[in-house]
């Protein structure tokens, strides 16, 4: 079985994760200040979580609503932001919506109604991303690219959630470079609804995992959403 990093070995980790990203920045011509490193922290224990809090890591990421609940009443994240990153099924929106700093996930037009619903019992105002299913998979959720503008549309009729970006999971590829096209696509439409519909007001694009966020930095992600370059391969 493959072992999680010990502490010394997080942080080399992510001293290297960091160093990349630096590079990734300064070819794209980009400050690198620009690019929150999200620390993917799917089956991690709260005191590896909290170890990792102490590390230059921006925020993290949970895929599973139960793990954001533990490590959240665990006070693992420190006082880092943590964002939900995976799929949200409508029943467990309660229980994420305020515990989460940013919800990335919401793939579909009853979710958000879902939690503008939420967040407007708890009189708060959740911040959001619109997942875009990139490459049309079947066996993966977000909205179809051609979708994704009337979404933005909704979600400006809502008064308890605010949208700032999109994000991606495009289709795994063998070959180097091989999502870069995605990535390219992504970008263009998050231009143009921030533009046209949001004032410039957008802040997060977040795309690009750790085989492949160069390559997102390149095409214009604000932050990247890494797990196993920083904790080692996961224990299921």
């Amino acid at each position: 079985m493959a072992q999680a990093f010990d502490a010394r070995r997080m942080a080399e980790a992510v001293a290297e994760v960091r160093y990349r990203m630096e590079q990734a920045a300064k070819a794209a011509g980009r400050n690198p200040a620009d690019i929150l490193l999200c620390a993917v922290c799917k089956t991690r224990t709260p005191d590896t979580i909290r170890d990792s809090a102490a590390l230059p890591v921006d925020l993290f990421g949970e895929n599973h609503m139960q793990e954001l609940v533990v490590n959240h009443e665990a006070g693992a994240y420190l006082d880092k932001p943590v964002h939900f990153i995976g799929h949200l099924q409508t029943n467990k929106v309660k229980k994420v919506v305020g515990k989460a700093h940013l919800i990335q996930s919401v793939d579909s037009l009853r979710l958000l109604d879902a939690i503008e619903k939420e967040a407007a019992k708890l009189d708060l105002e959740q911040q959001v991303l619109l997942e875009v299913n990139i490459g049309g998979e079947e066996s993966k959720s977000g909205f179809a690219p051609e979708a994704v503008y009337a979404a933005a549309e909704k979600t400006l009729t809502l008064s308890n959630v605010r949208l700032l970006g999109l994000m991606t999971i495009p289709p795994v590829e063998q070959e180097p470079h091989g999502n870069m096209h995605y990535f390219e696509e992504v970008s263009r439409l998050y231009v143009d609804i921030n533009r046209n519909l949001y004032h410039n007001s957008f802040k997060y694009l977040s795309m690009g995992m750790s085989d492949d966020f160069e390559d997102a930095i390149a095409a214009g992600a604000t932050i990247v959403r890494v797990g196993s370059a920083i904790f080692g391969q996961r224990h299921y």
